[in-house]
Order: C-alpha cells, then sequence, then structure tokens
C-alpha cells in the first residue's frame, strides 16, 4: 500500500500489501527449514563413504602400478560416452585437470605403452587418445577390483545419498495456507487462474 507522507514523499508500507505478504510467506517457509542434526550426519557419512571408495582406488591403482590420475585417465578414455572423442580437451574437462596435466599424463601413459596418440584425419591440430592393448589390461584390473568392492559395500553409500534425498518435505508445507492471500485478491480483482 503506498501512502503520502507529509514531506510529499510516498512510501510504500509492504506489511500492507497482499503481496508481499504472501512472497514473505513463501519465502520464509523455503528459507526457515533448519539443517538438522540427521542431515549433518548423514552428509558427514556420504561424505566418509566416498574418500573411503576413493582412497581404496587410489590403492587398487597403486597396487597395480599406475598413478591414481593415470588409472582415472585410462578409465575416462575407456568410459567415454557414445560419440564422445577421446581429444585432450574431452578428458582435461572429464577429469577437471588442466590441458598440460591431461598432456603430462598421456605422456607418461604412452611411455610404458598404455596409450596411443593420433592426429585427427579431419583436422591434424587434434589430437585423438586411444588406449593400447596393455593399457586395457591394467584398466581392466584395476576396474574389477573397483567394481567388485562396490558391489560389495556400495550398499551403504546408496544408503547415506538416501538419507538425504529422502528428507519429507513436511516441515517446510506445514503452516502453508491452502489458498494464499495473493490467489484470493486475484479473484477479487477479476482475475482468474490459468489452470481454473
Amino acid at each position: 500500500m503506498l501512502t503520502p507522507l507529509n514531506s510529499g514523499i510516498i512510501t510504500w508500507n509492504p506489511f500492507d500489501s497482499e503481496v508481499a505478504e504472501c512472497i514473505a510467506i513463501r519465502y520464509t517457509l523455503q528459507v526457515s527449514a533448519e539443517i538438522t542434526t540427521e542431515e549433518y550426519r548423514a552428509l558427514a557419512e556420504l561424505r566418509c563413504r566416498i574418500r573411503h571408495f576413493l582412497g581404496e582406488g587410489d590403492a587398487a591403482a597403486r597396487a597395480a602400478g599406475l598413478e591414481p590420475q593415470q588409472y582415472l585417465l585410462l578409465l575416462m578414455i575407456r568410459g567415454l560416452p557414445t560419440g564422445k572423442e577421446a581429444t585432450i580437451r574431452t578428458l582435461a574437462e572429464r577429469l577437471s585437470l588442466k590441458h598440460h596435466s591431461v598432456v603430462e599424463l598421456i605422456d607418461r601413459l604412452e611411455a610404458h605403452g598404455y596409450v596411443r596418440r593420433t592426429r585427427g584425419r579431419d583436422d591434424r591440430r587434434r589430437v585423438l587418445v586411444s588406449l593400447l592393448p596393455r593399457g586395457e589390461r591394467m584398466l581392466e584390473d584395476v576396474a574389477r577390483q573397483r567394481l567388485n568392492e562396490l558391489r560389495s559395500y556400495g550398499h551403504e553409500l546408496v544408503r547415506a545419498i538416501d538419507q538425504l534425498l529422502d528428507r519429507p518435505q513436511e516441515p517446510l508445507g506445514r503452516n502453508l495456507p491452502k489458498k494464499l492471500p495473493l490467489d484470493r485478491g486475484r479473484e477479487k480483482r477479476g482475475y482468474h487462474s490459468r489452470q481454473n
């Protein structure tokens, strides 16, 4: 509601406005939900499970004679989505690494005979990376161990995720009026919802 002051300045009092009240109710209900102790515990458990899984993966890669990032690069090459080519740019994006870091990883893997670089046929500037049989075998050894571990202990990781995703939304909408004032006001003024 707009109210003129003695000085001729018009002010807006949001507490008298039906629209502002509706916005405030919606905002308050969405923002006011506190993070519960159970949610903190579930988030901590998820973080713990992810770190454990990643740590075991690093250990499995090292036991096979690979550095963890080398294993991840081999995995990214083999596990690219259909239609994607293993260019250095694509691999850098998938690994969240800088271009030059991926080049260094490829240099080391190529020196061990795990991967090969080739130039693109249409564009000679494009460098494509492919697995060699030795790299395929190394990757398969580590990946098989990782899959077996995930199949054995993955339910704990899934449970930790479920605890966060399955949070009941009831506290947010508990005090929400069945029909917000904005809707009632629109009907008074002759506006109707498109859903009606």
